[in-house]
């Protein structure tokens, strides 16, 4: 049996949030066939319910939904873990200016054309493990006390 590589990137564990449900099945199928384990969520209220419930790596949803918009989405999510990982997706981007500063998303990802490498480009950098920094500082403030 073949040893996983250390440059293989972990499975992240995403919740998808859209009440398209075309759209829910072709990003579910994006992000498994890129190794992520995916749970999915058709309105914002099973969304959140399931946030609840379950532990994940990353949040991702769709602005335009009925009842709770993806800004409201994330905002309920940032109160309860404020630093989840939350990527905005919507058809929307440039006419209604979204971006990250004003919907609290880490991402925002445009659905057009280039939407399928875009998504899994941000999901890869914001699952990413890097090596802490704060234990290598840690580490030479000990080095330095030790002199």
């Amino acid at each position: 049996m073949k040893s996983q590589s250390s440059s293989t990137p972990s499975t992240a564990h995403i919740l998808l949030i859209d009440d398209s449900k075309q759209g829910l099945l072709v990003r579910r199928t994006l992000l498994e066939e890129a190794g992520h384990r995916v749970t999915t969520a058709s309105t914002p209220e099973q969304g959140l319910a399931e946030f609840a419930k379950t532990q994940f790596d990353l949040v991702i949803t769709d602005y335009r939904m009925p009842n709770l918009n993806g800004v409201e989405v994330i905002a309920k999510i940032r109160e309860a873990t404020p630093e989840m990982k939350i990527i905005l997706i919507s058809a929307f981007v440039e006419a209604l200016g979204l971006t990250e500063q004003n919907t609290g998303a880490d991402a925002v990802v445009p659905k057009n054309n280039t939407e399928v490498v875009h998504l899994v480009r941000t999901v890869d950098r914001l699952t990413r493990r890097s090596p802490r920094k704060p234990n290598a500082r840690a580490a030479a403030k000990k080095k330095a006390a030790v002199k």
